[in-house]
């Protein structure tokens, strides 16, 4: 989930985001091929070991991605086979397929004992990214799923990929509110963002670049220093310009914005890459769970509230 700086990935700028305590886990062995079922989704993944069978179908894309550019760093051809299970709503921008992403490239690596730098493993998962569904996504989410860690934010400098923990006050929990619109980057205008970020002929969107690798700065100085008053405006001018400039907002995501300020949100915007998705709301954790509530209730959609902290980026468990 990130915090602040949002689309700033696409043009080597600044990002804050958190690795959350929902996620994917994969429970499998070794195996001659991959080869893997979720009960949450209607296609098994299959995949040659040496990553060179088809793309598969619906999910299993990622999963064979993963494989191929495993495949082309060198990794032995060892196979899984397993269970793909997820606490990750799936279109809320979340990043769930960046979650799945590098689950996978964990996992693969771990049954060949093949070891990759974490940051060179999120690379994997985002050139799967664009190997499977063909969204020339930022490192962003890869890396926070990789380089998070428990009560912390990543500072994350995505041009030159140096990047430093920030410590999150602890009174502080992150609530998660799930418009019920869900959106894919592969179906949206990502790409065509993307497109215009990178000709940088529109002023506006140049202007939301440029702004909000400020409101990164700004909301890293608030964090270390305990100015936590500070956090809302610099929320709330982030989702404006997500919303004017960078028009990747939707009226429900606006509107769950000014109901989590309505309710006693410390700060709220729009989280990951619109057209649906979620908003994320800072909280104190002992109002955070009534603060979901009511969000939901006012908003009368089909929104889903989630209470979370920032947890570990990926590993082995068990």
């Amino acid at each position: 989930m990130n915090l602040i700086g949002e689309y700033t990935d696409l043009a080597g700028g600044l990002v804050l985001p958190a690795a959350l305590d929902l996620g994917v886990r994969i429970d499998a062995l070794p195996a001659e091929t991959i080869n893997l079922r979720s009960e949450g989704y209607d296609h098994a993944a299959r995949a040659a070991a040496d990553g060179h069978a088809g793309q598969g179908a619906g999910w299993g894309r990622y999963v064979s991605a993963v494989a191929v550019e495993l495949d082309l760093l060198g990794r032995p051809p060892v196979g899984i086979e397993g269970t793909v299970s997820s606490t990750l709503p799936v279109g809320a921008g979340l990043s769930s397929s960046a979650a799945l992403e590098v689950a996978v490239a964990v996992a693969l690596c771990a049954v060949a004992d093949f070891e990759v730098d974490p940051l060179a493993l999120a690379q994997v998962a985002q050139r799967s990214e664009l190997r499977a569904v063909g969204v020339p996504c930022g490192i962003m989410d890869q890396a926070a799923s990789m380089l998070g860690k428990a009560g912390h934010a990543l500072l994350l400098d995505t041009g030159s990929l140096e990047h430093e923990l920030v410590e999150l006050p602890a009174e502080l929990a992150l609530v998660i509110v799930d418009s019920g619109i869900q959106r894919s980057l592969e179906s949206s205008q990502y790409a065509e963002r993307r497109r215009e970020i990178e000709r940088g002929s529109d002023p506006r969107r140049r202007r939301h670049i440029e702004t909000e690798n400020e409101r990164v700065r700004d909301v890293v100085a608030a964090l270390r220093t305990q100015r936590l008053d500070d956090l809302g405006g610099l929320f709330r001018d982030g989702h404006e310009s997500l919303r004017r400039d960078l028009e990747v907002t939707i009226p429900e995501l606006d509107r769950l914005v000014e109901l989590a300020y309505e309710h006693g949100a410390i700060a709220a915007r729009m989280t990951g890459g619109g057209f649906g998705g979620s908003i994320v709301a800072l909280a104190d954790t002992r109002d955070a769970a009534q603060l979901g509530e009511s969000v939901v209730r006012a908003y009368a959609g089909h929104g889903t509230a989630y209470v979370c902290a920032a947890a570990d980026g990926a590993g082995e468990v068990g």
